[in-house]
């Protein structure tokens, strides 16, 4: 494939379910001439309590029939995925670039030497492999990292419970903690937890930076993109296309309400179930 012809293909994104759709989102909104492809595993949904095992089968699966429909770079938009297969997807499609959600994050936060104490919220999958805490403190020498597992927010989230009062109460018995408390910023370590910024702000008020990979995630796109020469310069019109394995009325609202516009969500089986 000639270098222009791939720089028209599609990023294919990917994620367990509607959170990645936050960071396909802000691609979108900072790429606006690229065209993606967004798959939801919801049929596995939550990743935050499966084994890594077959987190990584589920990802390299996923990755295969992305770079089948022609995706010229793949973006695990998940925390729990690129903890789990971040390594093994790279490898097995080291042809185009593959950008994880946690990488970009601590750089973005190593940069701002002001912040020593930090928070992590995820998944018990996430937090349990230690991947924030070990890179951060690598790039950070002061930090003190505080992880706190949160495994009840994505399940919430993928139901369209946000922005509610039965969510706020959730999110403050999770924050409600003496060790997450006294903290300088917070890193959102689910795709999922851009959906309920505000109300976690709600909880901190503004003496807290809330560190929100999506949009970081978005710009480390666009510096990788750049950096291979795979920018869409081209004039034809962008395409987004949504695949999920198990369809799900929230996910189909959520579409609706994140793109503005009508959204065509199709099925597709991965497994032969």
């Amino acid at each position: 494939m000639s270098k222009a012809n791939m720089a028209a293909a599609p990023i294919g994104i990917f994620d367990s379910g509607i959170g990645g759709l936050t960071v396909a989102r802000a691609i979108k909104k900072l790429l606006p001439h690229e065209s993606f492809i967004y798959f939801g595993d919801t049929e596995h949904m939550p990743y935050g309590d499966k084994s890594a095992e077959a987190i990584k089968h589920f990802c390299l699966k996923i990755s295969e029939m992305l770079i089948a429909k022609g995706c010229k770079m793949l973006v695990i938009a998940c925390n729990t995925a690129s903890a789990a297969a971040f390594k093994e997807v790279s490898k097995e499609f080291s042809d185009i670039p593959v950008v994880n959600v946690i990488d970009p994050v601590v750089t973005y936060v190593a940069k701002n030497k002001s912040q020593h104490k930090i928070g992590v919220i995820g998944t018990k999958r996430t937090i349990g492999s230690n991947v924030y805490q070990k890179k951060l403190k690598q790039k950070i020498k002061n930090a003190q990292v505080t992880a706190v597992a949160t495994p009840l927010l994505a399940p919430m989230i993928e139901e369209g419970f946000f922005n509610n009062k039965i969510s706020q109460a959730v999110i403050n018995s999770y924050l409600d903690k003496p060790r997450i408390k006294d903290v300088d910023s917070i890193i959102l370590g689910c795709t999922h937890y851009p959906l309920i910024k505000e109300e976690i702000r709600n909880y901190y008020g503004t003496r807290v930076e809330i560190v929100d990979s999506s949009q970081i995630v978005a710009k480390n796109v666009y510096d990788i993109l750049a950096k291979h020469g795979l920018l869409n310069l081209g004039k034809k019109k962008s395409e987004y296309h949504f695949y999920v394995s198990d369809f799900t009325p929230s996910f189909q609202q959520t579409t609706k309400l994140f793109f503005k516009e009508k959204i065509k969500l199709e099925q597709l089986k991965l497994w032969g179930e």
